[in-house]
């Protein structure tokens, strides 16, 4: 009996990884199938690069919002009916956007891509919590994985993205496909999700936000996953540009280089669990942001682009851990996994998201080259306060 009640249990245990490692993966398609189309955005709605950008900010203020209070939804709902809740408003966030397009409404793409915002933000923090479960299930480190995952989507999303824009196939038609996949893998895949434990009503402040903002572990956690999305982000936002400003490639060289730099990240999530658990989170966390900061000097002062890519591909490699990390250490006590989650999340996403509009900002000032030497900063407190991912001790 119990030994077909532990086999049952690895069942059940894989087939929460399988799910959720398919979770991420439609997440960064459905994240990189609408960045790719966004010059067809433009040209749709008439609009200039500046207004495009205030209509992306409505995606960013929509997620701001809902990240603080996703902890508490999945305390209350669970991960997988969080997820549903995610893809069932991401879906009909979609619809609404590929008619607003249709007619050409600016208002109704902006309010469209703020309930977006807010899904994608319900959705992430409910599949980190479920892969930092599934992590502790699995006593090995997997969550690196599951980012690659999602990496891995927002690749095949760029490519579809591409082709469809290639062929010219209509942007209202490529969205509502989208919103297909979304709604069936959303309603279909979290079957398989590990047993929701609900939250007991004594234990109701243990999961709210505020307490887990006031844990100063949790905060220094996010410091350091502030610092990492950071350099992430400025790297998927300014790496092609700062190639053709810096060192004066083309434009397809550029885009080789942000290639080359989202590869080298890919591949070190694939393989980030194993060398995690030998040397520990403490010690890879160290060791990839000073790859990170050395990524990132070689990129910025070599005199070629040779050297440049080398830089690129190390920038990427030091970039490619530190947020499945965090995830993995705000989890580290199960109880207040959703809060502590929701918590870093939260200072992840505000650094990935207005951090590469600073660079931008400063870069017209510095030149855009340059001004990638600022996240230098961020990079160097990250380091600095690694130890507070240490792993707690079970209780």
């Amino acid at each position: 009996m119990s030994i077909n009640t532990g086999t049952a249990q690895q069942a059940g245990l894989k087939a929460a990884a399988a799910a959720t490692f398919v979770v991420f993966g439609i997440n960064g398609l459905v994240f990189a199938s609408w960045a790719a189309r966004i010059p067809a955005v433009t040209e749709t709605l008439q609009i200039t690069s500046g207004q495009m950008g205030t209509l992306l900010l409505c995606t960013a203020v929509g997620s701001l919002l809902a990240l603080p209070t996703a902890g508490w939804v999945v305390g209350r709902l669970g991960t997988a009916n969080t997820v549903r809740l995610g893809g069932l408003l991401a879906s009909a966030a979609g619809v609404g956007i590929a008619l607003s397009l249709s007619i050409a409404s600016i208002p109704g793409t902006a309010v469209s891509l703020f309930f977006f915002g807010i899904a994608i933000g319900l959705w992430d923090v409910s599949q980190n919590i479920e892969g930092a479960d599934v992590e502790h299930k699995l006593r090995r480190t997997i969550m690196p994985q599951f980012h690659a995952a999602f990496s891995g989507g927002a690749f095949v999303g760029a490519l579809i993205g591409a082709g469809l824009s290639n062929l010219g196939v209509d942007l209202p038609l490529h969205l509502l496909v989208i919103v297909g996949i979304v709604l069936v893998v959303t309603m279909i895949a979290p079957r398989f999700f590990l047993p929701h434990v609900p939250v007991p009503a004594d234990g109701a402040k243990a999961v709210k936000g505020p307490s887990a903002w006031r844990d100063s572990r949790t905060v220094l956690i996010g410091i350091v996953v502030l610092g990492a999305t950071l350099t992430e982000g400025a790297g998927n936002d300014w790496i092609a540009k700062a190639s053709v400003d810096g060192l004066g490639t083309s434009e397809s060289t550029g885009a080789l280089m942000f290639a080359l730099f989202v590869l080298a990240m890919t591949a070190m999530r694939f393989l980030g669990g194993r060398v995690i658990d030998k040397y520990g989170r403490v010690a890879v966390l160290r060791a990839s942001m000073a790859a990170a900061a050395a990524g990132l000097c070689l990129f910025v002062l070599a005199g070629n682009p040779w050297l440049a890519a080398v830089g690129a591909a190390l920038w990427g490699i030091g970039a490619a851990l530190a947020f499945p990390m965090g995830m993995s250490a705000a989890a580290d006590d199960p109880q207040h996994a959703a809060a502590r989650v929701s918590v870093v999340s939260t200072l992840g996403y505000i650094s990935f998201l207005a951090g590469p509009p600073l660079l931008g900002y400063l870069g017209d000032l510095t030149g855009i080259h340059n001004a990638l030497l600022a996240i230098l900063a961020p990079i160097l407190v990250a380091l600095l306060l690694a130890g507070a991912a240490k792993p707690l001790k079970a209780k």
